[in-house]
């Protein structure tokens, strides 16, 4: 999370605001105690468990030395006449390196000095630190980090150390009430507290973990600490946060300890995180799908589209499947599978249930493996300045399967940077092409050369209009003129 530093000062509050303060204060303490004065049911003291577990809490602190462009950003075309003035009249001498600091949390695993943490809090750091709560500090090497359930393991050169004890998320509650530790805006062993709102959540972008949803303060320096129980066990990593101004709202999420225990495990074995894959595109199954497929209820993965040679085609698994069981387990939702074959060992077979023309039939499928490449997306694409801007000015890139599937679209092209002629019209970094438009004939965008190969048959003066996903809706984007 990044850091923002926002400071309110309430200086006084008089006249009628103070007389609802201290009724509201009285009014508190009743509802805790059960009435005046007497023995009611008291809210929960999280005292002994912050004096307890709080000693396995570090605050991680990291430095990334960023390599500065020669020069400024222009926002307008290079061969503009203006360009040269904005250059001639720029400040010169830019530094070539800065440096980036951040901060966040973690709690020890292991007396060796073994730590989990968030993946976004270590990624690109090429200094992490790592402070006690007893003020040592300690320089930590990152033992590997997984970006798709955004855990890292580090570690630092100690022994002795106190470590946390786990709990079992499955036995979470909806309402129970639960506490976090951590560093928000580098304030060290801050204690929060709420309950737990919601268990599975599945969010944009995650498909391999389902989320602990808490109502607990959790900002901007809590990313990587520890969820507690009531009895002072570790049951999630706080990862992220539902925000519209980059602070608490209420709406928190942590990684379940389970599935950071398993990421761990083997970044510690191997150094990265090896998943299973099927190679399908599934879509929710709704009750009108249910009714149309003739299935009793609305649950289980509907198959849109099955990767060529992958290992569910070679199952026979087909498109218009709809999968109930995997390796024997059902699941409600759609987002639930992803996890499932994730969680299989690659090259393991596996019991896959399907509902097709009316009836239940088993197929056994050998999983395949998500290559090592897909887990680190950014790592895989060279970066945006050294690809070259088509026609429109934008640099694009194609979808994985994975984005396909979490889009829910048969294809599409990624926009990594918007140069020259698009940075006048509304299209931004982000933004998903889906199809191209032309004198009423629409094509829908597969591949960076396609799409590229059909911008040069346009004449100078044409007109076309994109199909653009932005977030969860779409809309149409017309380039009126069109010019080289």
């Amino acid at each position: 999370m990044a850091q923002q530093w926002v400071f309110r000062l309430v200086q006084r509050c008089t006249g009628v605001a103070a007389i609802l303060l201290v009724a509201t204060g009285v009014y508190a303490q009743t509802a805790a105690t059960g009435g005046t004065g007497g023995a009611g049911r008291n809210l929960p003291d999280f005292a002994d468990l912050a004096e307890r577990q709080g000693k396995v809490v570090v605050n991680i602190s990291t430095t990334q030395v960023v390599k500065n462009r020669s020069g400024p950003a222009l926002p307008f075309d290079e061969d503009d006449p203006v360009a040269e003035l904005f250059r001639r009249f720029m400040p010169r001498g830019l530094p070539r390196e800065s440096e980036r600091h951040s901060l966040g949390s973690g709690f020890i695993i292991s007396a060796e000095g073994y730590i989990l943490t968030n993946a976004h809090v270590v990624e690109g750091a090429d200094e992490v630190m790592v402070r006690l709560t007893d003020k040592r500090e300690f320089s930590a090497r990152v033992i590997g980090a997984d970006k798709r359930t955004d855990v890292a393991l580090i570690k630092i050169e100690a022994t002795h150390l106190p470590t946390a004890r786990l709990g079992d998320p499955e036995k979470l509650r909806v309402g129970e009430w639960v506490a976090a530790i951590g560093s928000p805006f580098g304030f060290e062993s801050s204690v929060t507290a709420g309950i737990v709102s919601a268990k599975g959540r599945s969010l944009p972008q995650e498909n391999y973990v389902p989320f602990i949803q808490t109502d607990v303060a959790v900002n901007p320096g809590n990313s990587g600490g520890p969820l507690f129980n009531m009895n002072g066990e570790v049951v999630g990593i706080n990862s992220q946060i539902y925000s519209r101004s980059g602070g608490f709202m209420g709406l928190s999420f942590a990684i379940p300890i389970d599935v950071a225990l398993e990421v761990q495990n083997q970044l510690r074995a191997t150094g990265k995180v090896s998943r299973g894959r099927m190679g399908v595109v599934i879509q929710e199954v709704t009750r009108e799908l249910a009714e149309s497929f003739g299935l009793e209820k609305a649950a289980g993965a509907l198959v849109n589209a099955v990767e060529k040679g992958g290992p569910a085609e070679q199952a026979g698994i087909e498109p218009g499947d709809v999968i109930l069981r995997f390796n024997g387990k059902p699941f409600a939702s759609s987002a639930e599978l992803p996890r499932l074959v994730a969680a299989t060992r690659p090259g393991a077979k596996a019991t896959v249930q399907i509902w097709r023309k009316g009836s239940a039939r088993n197929v056994t499928l050998t999983v395949g493996e998500i290559p090592e490449e897909q887990t680190a997306e950014q790592s895989r694409k060279p970066p945006a300045a050294e690809q070259q801007a088509n026609r429109l000015g934008l640099v694009v890139s194609e979808l994985t399967l994975e984005q396909r599937q979490q889009l829910n679209v048969p294809g599409g092209l990624r926009i990594e940077e918007v140069r020259s002629n698009a940075a006048r019209v509304d299209l931004r970094p982000g933004d998903i092409l889906l199809s191209l438009i032309h004198k009423g004939v629409s094509l829908d965008l597969k591949s960076a050369e396609q799409f590229n190969k059909r911008l040069a048959q346009f004449s100078k003066g044409d007109t076309l209009t994109l199909l653009v996903r932005r977030g969860d809706s779409q809309t149409f984007v017309t380039l009126k003129g069109f010019n080289d």
